[in-house]
């Protein structure tokens, strides 16, 4: 073995004790946070072992009394799926509802978004006040978790949609609103170099350099964030902001175990089949297809 060979091997035997040595602390750091964190919340494993047993003794109870023999036969039989589903021209309509939510919710807060992504973002050649003016109040919205913008406007306009929709609205502009700019602040300057020397306006350099480059990104975002905003709007119907969230927590309240068991596979069916629909259309839109 040469020289070269031996020191090679031993300057990469030197980075890999500093790599082992770098992993270790850093994982012996982030243990002492984790278990910190745990102990300052009053964390604790052996509660959640000890209630274990309780969780699952719950999930049995909200298991439906399903009877093969009578399984086909009318609502006022016990053990038949109509028994089961008795509720489903309340609970169908609710979920409607809570897809048309997050649908009107994600519609305005995606052209909203847009708009101020173009203001915010460094390369617009938009004032500097106005960039973080407007950076300062997309935080501040999406700091705020969507329960607790719907508790506030449920306690201002009552129980109903309107609450769900504006607290949904509110947080997807935050959300949206930063990862619009980002991708406006990363697109290539040349298009916008070469319609500036060609004598463009700054409105012309959006519309024809820098919109067609993050076009893509914004729909892709756009298309994501319905699928989280119909998983938020079930979640808000839990104080009351409207949809099938509504009905769950009234179904868990009262004790009807049967109806939070279908209930929620209700959700999990609508969210498949949304995540699936959502997906065709990226493609679709954006070209993905083959």
């Amino acid at each position: 073995m040469n020289t070269s060979n031996i020191q090679f091997e031993q300057y990469y035997q030197r980075v890999r004790v500093r790599q082992k040595r770098e992993a270790l602390s850093w994982s012996l750091v982030l243990l002492v946070l984790y278990f910190a964190a745990g102990s300052a919340a009053e964390f604790n494993l052996f509660t959640i072992w000890q209630s274990l047993p309780n969780f699952f003794d719950y999930l049995s109870e909200t298991i439906p009394s399903l009877h093969w023999s009578v399984l086909f036969t009318d609502s006022h039989t016990k053990g038949s799926l109509a028994y089961w589903g008795y509720r489903l021209p309340i609970q169908l309509p609710l979920i409607w509802e809570t897809l048309q939510l997050a649908l009107a919710a994600t519609l305005v807060s995606f052209a909203i978004a847009a708009i101020l992504a173009f203001l915010a973002a460094g390369n617009t050649w938009s004032p500097a006040p106005v960039r973080f003016a407007i950076r300062a109040l997309v935080a501040f919205l999406r700091t705020m978790p969507e329960l607790a913008w719907a508790v506030i406007f449920v306690m201002a306009f009552g129980i109903g949609a309107i609450p769900g929709f504006l607290a949904l609205t509110l947080h997807t502009i935050g959300s949206l609103t930063k990862l619009f700019y980002e991708a406006v602040e990363n697109a290539h300057e040349r298009p916008v170099r070469g319609l500036a020397s060609c004598g463009a306006t700054h409105l012309q350099r959006i519309r024809f350099a820098l919109w067609p480059q993050v076009k893509p990104v914004f729909l892709s975002y756009g298309f994501m964030r319905l699928e989280i905003n119909f998983r938020s709007s079930t979640i808000l119907g839990l104080v009351g902001a409207g949809g099938i969230g509504q009905e769950l927590m009234t179904n868990i309240k009262l004790d009807r175990y049967d109806q939070v068991s279908i209930t929620l596979l209700l959700i999990i069916i609508v969210v498949s089949m949304l995540d699936t629909l959502s997906g065709y259309l990226r493609q679709r839109v954006l070209g993905e297809k083959k």
